[in-house]
């Protein structure tokens, strides 16, 4: 099966899988609007993530103004609660060409899986409105999940050692992503269930995007350098995925058992 064949290097890569507690209280009908909200903010943030490594590593202020101005729709409605969502459609286009800073050292490499993973991104954002706007959920502000967070503290603060461990854990946000749509998608309703199964097909790369980059960056002298780092944030990241969590959210932890 396509999807079992995508899924493969996914769950070779993750170090636990999704607790079936979490999938079971994803499933349940009152947790739809927490968990498409939280979804619509996720690919949001990760179009954001994407963006803030091109702009801090790899191009000019004129560049790096094209870009924000390509995302600032999209912000506009979330943190303003201005603009019509349908409107976003037109939206996702990079009007101005990105190139490069003639110092950087990550170049074109960078850019071009970035850009394209923000434009895959902003337009699943797009779909995750259409499907709030099919199930009647309306967007309300909630407060961010520990997992994101839980990984970001242990990145380091030089570089480019803070560059990678970024990308590292760019790709384990992405894998657990595509992981939990295919968990969702046989306990969900058809339509939802088909959403998520797409999503998988066309997210299904960006963990291993993130990892190419990050062992292009640390160049081959340093591979099993970056191999460790990937060890250190898979026991991170399974932490965070398998301890019992208070909250619940797209990326939470196993659900707290009253």
């Amino acid at each position: 099966m396509f999807t079992e064949k995508l899924l493969a290097p996914i769950r070779a890569f993750l170090p636990c899988e999704t607790p079936a507690s979490w999938v079971e209280k994803a499933a349940k009908p009152e947790n739809l609007d927490m968990l498409l909200i939280d979804h619509l903010i996720c690919e949001l943030k990760a179009a954001q993530s994407a963006m803030f490594l091109i702009r801090k590593y790899a191009v000019d202020k004129t560049s790096s103004d094209a870009l924000l101005a390509w995302l600032q729709p999209f912000e506009t409605l979330i943190y303003k609660r201005e603009g019509d969502w349908r409107a976003l459609a037109d939206k996702n286009k990079l009007t101005k060409s990105v190139i490069p800073k003639s110092d950087s050292p990550y170049g074109q490499d960078l850019i071009d899986r970035m850009v394209l993973l923000i434009k895959e991104e902003l337009h699943h954002f797009y779909q995750v409105l259409e499907m709030m706007d099919h199930y009647g959920v309306e967007y309300r502000s909630i407060t961010p999940c520990r997992y994101a967070k839980g990984m970001l503290k242990h990145v380091k603060t030089f570089e480019p050692d803070a560059l990678i461990d970024k990308l590292i854990v760019g790709a384990y946000i992405e894998a657990r992503s595509c992981e939990r749509f295919a968990k969702l998608a046989p306990h969900v309703d058809k339509h939802l269930g088909e959403f998520y199964i797409s999503l998988l097909r066309s997210e299904a790369r960006h963990f291993q995007d993130y990892l190419t980059l990050a062992k292009e960056i640390a160049g081959p002298k340093q591979s099993a350098k970056v191999d460790s780092r990937i060890a250190y944030f898979a026991e991170v990241e399974a932490e965070l995925i398998i301890r019992p969590d208070t909250d619940f959210k797209f990326h939470s932890g196993a659900p707290l058992v009253s």
